[in-house]
């Protein structure tokens, strides 16, 4: 199993990460991921990391796929890919409709068919065999209407490598599958080592050399229960707020994993506007599960359950360099 860094989302101020990066990658790590949301972007600081490193790959996990149109995603990732020595790894995602409407004004239906079209257009942009013509419900190059003078075009540039690593993140069954059958590897959220039954049948279909790559929650404090609450917290915002009523991915998955009832205890408080409720109400056991909290020991024991999971690489969201080295030494 490979080490990931989950720098996740930039957030305003003197955060820079280069330190944190730097020893990563002294210690063995084979990536570092970044994340956007609706506030900083994802490649923004992983241009900056890439600028001080040398060897480690560098991730989106995720870049919303709504944000950006195919032809802007390949310009984007050649350049980088580029300018780092073929090291990215483009992990992209549809978000939920509450963020691809409200924030980026497009419509959310039918995500699954067009992830779909959206990889196949960038890997043909990035194949750069030809001129792209591409007629689809979602993409259409060249226009089919406006000043009706479009025609067919290719970068400029010739990428360093025709085919750059696409995973994508996906919670949903017939996402999971569609993930597997078209992506280079997966970005689970929530994923338990205890209850990886729900994806046999999916990830028995994967070709050699398809990547699992997890974030995971990582906290090294000898106060378990302190560091399961945080990790409480955040399961909390997910469950209960992140996503509509009746319309929420993340609790859909709680329930296909057992915490069915739980989770929509954890909702019903949250939109109710009992939020501290709502984050106790989240199952010790789910926040445990789902994590890698508590002193040293303990951490090192429960990762014996990753080592023996599909996941491929462990993306841990550790802030000091000592928690790196904890890591290194237990699974490098």
């Amino acid at each position: 199993m490979k080490l990931g860094l989950q720098l996740g989302y930039w957030t305003t101020g003197p955060d820079d990460p280069t330190e944190l990066v730097l020893e990563a990658e002294r210690l063995g790590f084979d990536s570092v991921w970044t994340a956007e949301a609706y506030g900083s972007d994802c490649f923004s600081p992983l241009c900056w990391i890439g600028a001080r490193t040398s060897r480690i790959r560098l991730g989106t996990a995720v870049m919303q796929l709504s944000a950006r149109t195919p032809a802007c995603a390949a310009m984007t990732a050649m350049t980088i890919d580029h300018l780092s020595g073929g090291r990215l790894v483009l992990g992209i995602g549809v978000s939920g409709p509450q963020v691809v409407e409200g924030w980026y004004g497009q419509p959310f239906p039918r995500p699954l068919e067009r992830t779909r079209e959206w990889l196949a257009l960038f890997r043909k942009m990035i194949a750069r065999e030809e001129p792209v013509e591409f007629h689809g419900r979602h993409y259409d190059l060249p226009l089919q209407g406006g000043a009706h003078l479009g025609k067919p075009l290719k970068l400029i540039n010739k990428p360093l490598r025709d085919r750059i690593p696409v995973y994508i993140g996906a919670e949903g069954p017939k996402n999971v599958a569609q993930t597997i059958e078209i992506a280079d590897g997966w970005l689970p959220i929530f994923f338990s080592p205890y209850r990886t039954q729900i994806y046999d049948a999916a990830l028995a279909k994967a070709k050699p050399g398809f990547e699992v790559a997890c974030t995971v929650t990582t906290i090294v404090n000898p106060d378990v229960q302190a560091a399961l609450n945080f990790v409480k917290m955040s399961l909390g915002f997910y469950l209960g707020g992140m996503g509509a009523k009746d319309k929420n991915f993340h609790l859909d998955l709680a329930r296909r994993l057992g915490w069915g009832a739980e989770a929509e205890k954890v909702q019903e408080l949250f939109l109710a506007g009992r939020r501290q409720e709502a984050f106790a109400a989240v199952p010790d056991e789910m926040a445990d599960e789902t994590a890698l909290v508590g002193p040293p020991e303990r951490i090192r024991e429960r990762l014996g359950a990753w080592k023996k999971s599909p996941v491929t690489t462990l993306m841990v969201t550790a802030r000091d360099k000592d928690a790196l080295r904890l890591f290194a030494e237990a699974v490098l």
